[in-house]
């Protein structure tokens, strides 16, 4: 992987050379619908044919992905949920959006209680005196200002603790060391999400006043990987901390030697109630009146411990690219393309919906109008490069699908066999009938970085970074441009030959 280029890099010849093609190329031309072909000698273009001169500018070096997350992490660093730093982040936003010719762009706030992180250490004290390096999971109460110390208790597996008997853990530490695996997907985080998320409440049911987890992470690194827990009743029941991987080692391995582990934690962890997040909502308008709503979105909001760039600083980047490649078209798309950076995706609530707060906001704002979203996409896996398209099971087989294919495959990307579920931000509107897309990302080092203070801009492949724009760009100009019916009924499979 080439290290990313400095931010004097000079693209913009490239750059410019690119969209001046696909400007003259598309120049008047009364786009055919997607997936039909041009007719032999004709002078006007098809959809696919811009759709491949979109992708092509984009590879060629657009600076406005990286120009846009290099200046947000800049300016805001991290952006936690309700923190001025995630105001001011959205009021940046909403002005560079309007800046570069967006149309009704706005900010929609709502209601949220925010969590601060405060002073925090840890460190065993028997069978000898060694520090620890923790991150208090989100959400998690304040220890006493004496901190809290206890014997660890430690489980291999979530469903370990969950056998525990009730009173098994009276006055213990429990600790899960469920060990992440590396995958391309990012499959091994799902059996640790639910130790992350429900661990603190089933330690409690035990009698723990306590948890660890071994940090959600890929790397061997002594930092600490943060997360969001749930509440239990309006309240995260009591302390919860990540360990570093090497950490989490050298628990272990001093049980194994038959001793007792006891640990001291401390917390000045706090709560903000009546604070607000938002979300930013900018529009590239369609030519038709009543065509549908095109949803791609990031969330703008961060953890604290980095600068969020690819968590998911680069996902809001690559929303903004594709959509300003789409805007500066000398025609519009049939479809409106609706961008919107979602706030406060980050953290938990004290009363339900658990997560995705600011889609779940989103949805609540814009019901009337739900059923004009033809069809949604976001990205929340870094900026390496994507591999993968994932449709709507009602466009598997179809014209449609196959023109994606010959767009995207020369630049890597090849259609998945399984169709599209969605992401956390637009589940909301999934869950309210919207048909999902998915583009998928290698995310192979995504969980060496995630939720930790290496979230940062360096960490960014600039070259991946335009491909992930590139494919963006295509397969949105490819939906907003047709008339393709995503919420159908997937058509019947044809007999497979025996």
């Amino acid at each position: 992987m080439r290290a990313p280029l400095p931010p004097d890099r000079k693209p913009a010849v490239r750059h410019k050379s690119a969209i001046a093609c696909l400007l003259m190329l598309a120049a008047g031309a009364a786009v055919t619908a997607a997936g039909a072909p041009a007719a032999p000698g004709a002078s006007t273009p098809s959809a696919e044919e811009v759709a491949v001169q979109l992708r092509d500018a984009a590879m060629a070096g657009h600076d406005v992905a990286y120009s846009w997350v290099s200046e947000l992490t800049s300016r805001f660093g991290p952006r936690p949920a309700g923190s001025a730093n995630e105001h001011d982040a959205a009021e940046w936003a909403a002005a560079r959006l309007k800046a570069l010719g967006f149309e009704n762009v706005h900010i929609e706030t709502f209601p949220i209680t925010a969590w601060v992180r405060g002073p925090e250490h840890a460190e065993i004290v028997a069978p000898s005196v060694q520090p620890l390096v923790v991150a208090a999971l989100g959400e998690s109460p304040p220890t006493p200002a004496a901190g809290l110390e206890g014997d660890v208790v430690i489980f291999p597996s979530f469903e370990a603790l969950k056998a525990a008997a009730p009173g098994s853990l009276n006055g213990k530490i429990a600790m899960v060391a469920y060990r992440m695996v590396r995958m391309q997907d990012g499959a091994g985080y799902g059996p640790g999400f639910a130790a992350r998320a429900d661990g603190p409440g089933e330690a409690a049911r035990r009698g723990a006043i306590a948890y660890l987890l071994r940090s959600l992470g890929t790397d061997n690194h002594r930092i600490a990987h943060t997360g969001t827990t749930r509440y239990v009743d309006g309240r995260v029941p009591l302390p919860c901390f990540a360990l570093s991987n090497p950490d989490a080692d050298q628990i272990e391995r001093i049980a194994a030697l038959g001793e007792t582990v006891r640990v001291k934690l401390f917390s000045g962890a706090s709560y903000v109630t009546g604070a607000h997040s938002q979300d930013v909502v900018a529009d590239v308008r369609g030519r038709d009146k009543s065509p549908g709503v095109v949803l791609i979105g990031g969330h703008l909001d961060s953890w604290d411990q980095g600068t969020g760039a690819i968590d998911d600083g680069t996902g809001t980047a690559i929303m903004v690219a594709a959509a300003k490649l789409i805007r500066d078209l000398p025609h519009k798309p049939r479809r409106t393309v609706r961008v919107v950076l979602f706030g406060s995706e980050e953290v938990a609530q004290p009363v339900a919906p658990f997560g995705a707060f600011g889609g779940h906001a989103y949805v609540d704002n814009h019901k009337a109008e739900l059923a004009t979203h033809v069809i949604a996409g976001e990205t929340d896996f870094g900026a390496d490069r994507v591999y993968g398209v994932a449709l709507p099971a009602a466009v598997a087989n179809s014209d449609f699908a196959r023109t994606v294919a010959r767009v995207l495959a020369p630049i890597g990307v090849l259609m998945a066999k399984e169709p599209a579920k969605g992401e956390t931000d637009i589940g909301p509107s999934v869950e309210a009938g919207v048909p999902a897309f998915d583009l998928m990302q290698d995310g192979t080092r995504y969980f060496d970085i995630h939720h930790t203070p290496d979230d940062t801009l360096d960490k960014i492949d600039r070259q991946q970074l335009d491909q992930n724009v590139a494919a963006w760009a295509a397969l949105v100009w490819l939906a907003a441009d047709s008339d393709v019916d995503f919420r159908a009924h997937a058509p019947a499979a044809a007999p497979q030959a025996q």
